[in-house]
């Protein structure tokens, strides 16, 4: 299968509809960019591209309560210097329209307001770069008001109701959550590494949803009474977490699925090795049966009409993830796209959940993917890929990467390391100070089970990852050299001491529960000694494997002097290195041209060191 046919963005994605259920938006191509597009549910209208990015993919948009104006946001060129631009969907030939125009700020956070149409708020660095105001938005005009200043880095504000409340971060870690001068309540911020979440004002704004861990060790959907500081219960499930896949990939859907117009809870979503929603209303639990009779995959996003008449659902599904569109009202149900339509499902192979057990016990859950036709005891080539975070998780559905490197011969092993979100508080915690310790054990255990299990050749195991990811491959080749034959890491940080001390002022007081809670502090000496001591650049002198590495010029987390040093180093010593630098991207390879270079570069990469498949059409194209 060539890689550009896996690879190529998908004819319509994102799909939601307008608040009066009439038309709806989507992302598809437009110059090689994916870009917002609209199209009339009824009538045969053609679709109509209303966003004219052709340097970077659009990948963040939403509705207003007016279905005249359609929000988007977008960085430059990976800066991570979100905007937010309005869409005048009445008037095609009206310009697109900054709505933060300040240089070098961030918008983030941007949320309508169910009780004021016409309104959104937004957490904003404009003032000063290291601390985020909240402002409300009038979607219209344009105008932003101030309505609440943060009190101090690591400060941010909300709203419920016509309330202001403030989130403070302390040196211990600590959240706590303020009315004024009342601290209404704290929160552990050992259970919480980049904050907690989801936090959701109720409709009434006498209350907010969040995601707990009280009781259990599974994280469940508790609701904090803002009057009294009470915690009560509203959901949970006896083995899952809630989903908290948004909090990082945040074109992802929230946990809480919510009315259109009020606002009120109307299903839970949970992600165990596959997806589990709970219903919350009546109405919705009616829908929910029927979406999930329309596909066998599990339920994404899922979007409604004010009344709750039609909806669309998104579904995940490891071959053929489908979007539908179903009006309750009549029971009619339409197949609005299929996401690999041009591929063939039957040269996709599935994605299996499996458990790992670690040196010490601890059960690892896994996904692994055999290429089409591989019997179970067949050695094969083995890509070992480890996600970014650490704090999120890799999930079941589709993956262009793990079914490219399945259809060249490979078995993917995607192990759930600790560190990993998602599988209960214990085994996310489990990773404090084990960044190149009981983490990588973790992963040269799961290779140990695949050699075992007779699925992979020791004597061709690959790394493959990116951001944290990344950072683990080069942990592999430096730290267990003899264990990997080759290593392809991108934006990766091989140095976590200057990875600390370089991230963005308005993420440095986010760091507290997790980089130096679980690394270390760079400004105490024996904490730095430990760090470098966990770091890649520390033992450059082990690594032999050969390594490709792939770097974002743009990147503000893993910058590219951490890539060219450790290439630099490499090359000193004569070790094969690949590197590429590509000037128009950040912390995320997200441009077509530059991700068909990136993998045509590894497919070949990899068929050297490791022996699987690569596709002449394929080389030729990188």
């Amino acid at each position: 299968m060539p890689i550009n046919d896996l690879l190529r963005h998908p004819g319509r994605t994102g799909i939601t509809i307008s608040p009066d259920g009439t038309r709806i938006a989507f992302l598809a191509p437009w110059r090689n960019r994916l870009n917002v597009w609209i199209q009339d549910l009824d009538g045969n209208s053609a679709p109509r591209c209303v966003t004219a990015d052709d340097t970077r993919t659009v990948s963040r948009y939403q509705w207003t309560a007016d279905p005249r104006w359609l929000l988007y946001q977008q960085d430059g060129g990976g800066d991570e210097n979100w905007h937010v631009f309005r869409i005048d969907l009445e008037n095609p030939d009206a310009p697109v329209v900054d709505l933060t125009p300040f240089p070098g700020a961030t918008a983030q956070r941007v949320e309508l307001r169910p009780g004021r149409p016409g309104r959104a708020v937004l957490q904003l660095n404009a003032r000063d770069p290291a601390e985020f105001d909240l402002y409300e938005l009038d979607i219209e005009s344009g105008a932003l008001a101030v309505l609440a200043e943060s009190p101090g880095a690591g400060a941010t504000s909300m709203i419920a109701g016509d309330t202001v409340f403030t989130q403070t971060l302390h040196a211990d870690g600590t959240w706590e959550l303020w009315r004024g001068s009342d601290r209404i309540a704290a929160f552990d911020g050992d259970a919480y590494p980049i904050g907690v979440y989801p936090f959701e004002a109720t409709p009434d704004g006498t209350g907010i949803w969040f995601g707990s861990y009280r009781g259990t060790d599974q994280m469940h959907l508790g609701r904090l009474d803002l009057r009294t500081g009470v915690e009560t219960e509203v959901d949970r499930h006896p083995s899952y977490d809630l989903d908290t896949r948004g909090q990082v990939f945040t074109s992802l859907p929230s946990p809480l699925i919510r009315h259109r117009r009020t606002g009120e809870l109307l299903g839970v979503r949970y992600q165990g090795m596959r997806m589990v929603v709970h219903a919350h209303d009546p109405h919705f639990a009616e829908v929910l049966t029927e979406l999930r009779s329309l596909c066998d995959g599990d339920l994404g996003t899922i979007s409604s009409d004010v009344e709750g008449r039609r909806w669309i659902v998104s579904f995940l599904h490891d071959r053929d993830p489908q979007t539908w569109l179903y009006d309750h009202e009549t029971g009619e149900s339409l197949l609005l796209a299929r996401t690999t339509e041009h591929l063939d499902p039957d040269l996709l192979v599935p994605v299996k959940d499996i458990v790992i057990h670690a040196r010490d016990g601890r059960s690892v859950p896994a996904y692994l993917t055999l290429p089409r036709g591989a019997s179970n005891s067949e050695r094969l080539p083995m890509i070992l890929m480890p996600h970014g975070g650490p704090w999120t998780r890799d999930w079941w559905g589709f993956d262009p990467t793990v079914q490219l490197w399945a259809n060249r011969g490979y078995a993917v092993l995607q192990p759930q390391f600790r560190g990993s979100a998602g599988f209960g508080r214990e085994h996310m915690e489990a990773a404090v100070g084990e960044f190149a310790g009981r983490m990588h054990d973790d992963l040269i255990d799961a290779v140990e089970w695949a050699i075992n299990s007779g699925h992979a050749d020791p004597e061709r195991i690959g790394l493959f990852g990116g951001s944290y990811g990344g950072y683990a491959a080069l942990v592999g080749i430096a730290f267990t050299p003899t264990t990997f034959a080759a290593a392809v890491e991108y934006v990766g940080v091989s140095d976590l001491a200057d990875f600390i001390r370089s991230v963005p002022e308005y993420a440095k007081t986010g760091l507290t529960n997790n980089w130096l809670r679980y690394v270390g502090d760079p400004s105490d000496p024996e904490q730095e000694a430990d760090m470098l001591a966990r770091s890649p650049i520390s033992r450059v002198d082990e690594i032999r494997s050969p390594l490709m590495v792939v770097q974002g010029a743009n990147d503000i987390r893993a910058r590219r002097t951490h890539s060219d040093s450790i290439v630099g180093k490499l090359r000193q010593r004569g070790v094969e290195v690949d590197y590429l630098v590509f000037d128009d991207e950040g912390h995320f390879i997200v441009n077509p041209e530059n991700l068909l270079t990136m993998f045509c570069a590894a497919e070949q990469f990899f068929a050297t060191h490791l022996g699987g498949a690569a596709a002449l059409e394929d080389s030729a194209a990188g």
